[in-house]
């Protein structure tokens, strides 16, 4: 049974930093494609980042380039959204998606970060 269990969200200061973890379960992820994606209410969900399971071919949105990276680390399972210099316009649910490209086939289920300003 395939797991992705986020964590590391909370409330912090605009300029402030998080780091986020997706630890997952469950079967190999080799060949898959790690993502991030935030979620507000009333919108569509927005993509943040991803990257290949080996650490390659890693992508970030044009909203977070410069801010935000991903990386991935296999002998942990775990794939790592650092965060800095945020803005309250990155609150959100911000979940883990897994799979071997769009659409995922695997989700977690979030964790919050709240950015006030």
């Amino acid at each position: 049974q395939v797991q992705l269990v986020e964590s590391g969200g909370g409330l912090v200061q605009a300029g402030g930093s998080l780091r986020l973890s997706c630890a997952a379960s469950g079967r190999t992820f080799r060949g898959y494609l790690m993502g991030w994606f935030r979620g507000t209410p009333g919108k569509e969900c927005d993509f943040v980042a991803h990257i290949g399971w080996s650490g390659v071919a890693s992508r970030v949105a044009d909203s977070v380039k410069g801010r935000f990276t991903i990386s991935a680390d296999n002998a942990k399972n775990t794939v790592i959204l650092q965060m800095n210099r945020l803005k309250p316009e990155d609150t959100g649910v911000y979940s883990c998606a897994a799979g071997y490209g769009e659409p995922y086939g695997y989700w977690g289920l979030g964790t919050q970060v709240t950015v006030s300003s």
